[in-house]
């Protein structure tokens, strides 16, 4: 049986947004309102009956164009009220390109919720740098442009601030952070949590040029502790991003 939702460390985003849903094997569509939702979970309102405890597969319309499909474990009901039913779902098969969807979702429909998380998590008088440098203090915080005698990357490095969303699903990990530098192979950046290298996530880059969140995913090549909640990673990616780079040199 899964861990119960209430111990995930995800972000859950509050909303009262009216949706609709298709239940595995139904014919039609049933109408429903999303209370909240979380890259591992969804909490439903509506009026069909669900059992406790038990796998449920179906897909969700979020919007005319967002729709997801997953299979969940009903994890609580709430008796009902004036004949809706409340549920917590948690995920337990949904696709990587579905994760995607609810970042995209969220971005568009509640972009003040993304707007929040990074000011409680990234406040602008947190990190010591600016776009075009990363100027750190301390043992462990060079500047990771090195020499490139020393540099064996076959991708150049550009220094960027861009708030960076990360997920790794497997150790149940979720924040925000900034970049300090970009590749078409790999980013670095500043955290207020630490990472353990060889730690799988999937990044989100918040690019100023008002398109979509530019998604990755990668592995932590290393970690710094810079200072207290101050830690200094870098990740490679799984491939490399040339399209994705020009975007962010574009918006730099």
């Amino acid at each position: 049986m899964p861990d119960s939702p209430n111990k995930r460390k995800f972000r859950r985003w509050q909303m009262n947004h009216p949706a609709s849903l298709l239940l595995e094997g139904a014919v039609a569509q049933a109408c429903c309102n999303i209370l909240d939702l979380s890259l591992k979970g969804v909490q439903l309102a509506f009026p069909l009956k669900l059992d406790r405890d038990k796998f449920v597969r179906m897909r969700l319309i979020l919007a005319s164009d967002i729709h997801l499909n997953f299979e969940a474990w009903v994890a609580w009901h709430k008796i009902p009220r004036e004949g809706v039913n409340t549920y917590g779902l948690y995920f337990t098969k949904i696709s990587d390109s579905d994760k995607e969807k609810i970042y995209q979702f969220i971005c568009r429909f509640y972009p003040s919720h993304i707007k929040q998380q990074i000011c409680e998590i990234v406040p602008s008088n947190t990190w010591p740098y600016r776009t075009g440098q990363c100027a750190l203090s301390g043992q462990g915080g060079e500047i990771m442009e090195e020499k490139k005698s020393q540099d064996r990357r076959i991708f150049d490095r550009f220094p960027t601030r861009m708030p960076l969303r990360f997920l790794d699903a497997g150790a149940n990990l979720e924040g925000i952070a900034e970049t300090c530098d970009v590749s078409a192979k790999g980013i670095g950046f500043l955290s207020s949590q630490q990472i353990a290298p060889r730690s799988p996530l999937e990044v989100w880059l918040e690019i100023p040029d008002k398109g979509e969140p530019l998604y990755a995913r990668g592995e932590v090549a290393w970690s710094k502790y810079l200072e207290p909640n101050k830690y200094r990673i870098g990740i490679n990616l799984e491939r490399a991003d040339l399209m994705g780079l020009s975007r962010v040199m574009r918006a730099a």
